[in-house]
C-alpha cells in the first residue's frame, strides 16, 4: 500500500518484499558492491540494478511491472543459500538486506561470462582487500557452482589479497574436469579453467 503523494523508490519496494512478504530478494552483484563503496563507477541510480532471489520465490506483479526509472535485472538462483552472506544496509529511515561484499562478488561471477565481464570482475575483486576469511570460507563451502568457486579463488589469488592465504581451499569442493569460459583463452592448470588472455595478462595495481 502506498499513500497518496508518497514516492516509493525501488529500495522502499524491496523493504516491503523483505519485511511484509518475507522474500529473500535483495540487491546483489555490482549493485550491492556499489552501495558499499566497492564499485565507484556504478551508482544505485544508474541505468541498471541487479536483484537476486531464491529459486522458486514468486515476486509480486506490482513490483515487476512498475517503472522504477532504472532497468531491473532479476536473477532467481540456488547456487548459494539465500540466508548466507547478507548484510544490513541503511536506506533513509529503514534497513534492507543486501549482499555483503563476498556474496556480491560470487553473484557477479555467477553471471560470467554471459552477463558480466570477467575483467570487470577482476577489478571489483581488487577492491575487496578486507574480506573476512571465515565468511569467505563458509560461502565457498556452501556454493554449488564449480565455475563460481574456481573463478573466485583464481581472481582472489591474482589480486594478492592477504585473506586468501587464510582460506582452507582443501575443504572447498572444486569439482572435476575442466571449465572453459571462453574460446581460444588461456588455460589455468591450478583451477582448471580457461579465461580470456586479456584477463590473465592483467596485473594487480
Amino acid at each position: 500500500m502506498v499513500r497518496t503523494g508518497d514516492d516509493v523508490d525501488i529500495s522502499g519496494a524491496l523493504y516491503a518484499l523483505q519485511t511484509q512478504l518475507g522474500l529473500s530478494t535483495h540487491f546483489g552483484g555490482q549493485t550491492a558492491l556499489a552501495m558499499q563503496g566497492k564499485a565507484h563507477y556504478l551508482e544505485l541510480s544508474s541505468q541498471k540494478v541487479y536483484l537476486f532471489g531464491a529459486k522458486g520465490e514468486n515476486i509480486p506483479a506490482w513490483f515487476l511491472n512498475h517503472d522504477w526509472n532504472t532497468k531491473v535485472d532479476y536473477f532467481s538462483t540456488k547456487f548459494l543459500d539465500s540466508t548466507l552472506g547478507l548484510t544490513d544496509f541503511q536506506v533513509k529511515a529503514f534497513t534492507i538486506k543486501i549482499s555483503g561484499p563476498a556474496r556480491a562478488m560470487l553473484e557477479c561471477l555467477y553471471l560470467c561470462p554471459e552477463k558480466q565481464d570477467l575483467i570487470d570482475c577482476y577489478q571489483l575483486m581488487e577492491s575487496l582487500n578486507n574480506l573476512r576469511p571465515k565468511q569467505v570460507q563458509e560461502l565457498l563451502e556452501n556454493c554449488s557452482s564449480v565455475k563460481v568457486k574456481r573463478l573466485f579463488l583464481y581472481l582472489a589469488e591474482k589480486s594478492g589479497h592477504s585473506w586468501f592465504n587464510h582460506l582452507q581451499t582443501e575443504k572447498i569442493d572444486m569439482g572435476k574436469g575442466k571449465r572453459s569460459l571462453v574460446k581460444n583463452g588461456v588455460y589455468i592448470p591450478k583451477y582448471k579453467i580457461t579465461v580470456p588472455e586479456a584477463l590473465e595478462n592483467e596485473r594487480s595495481v
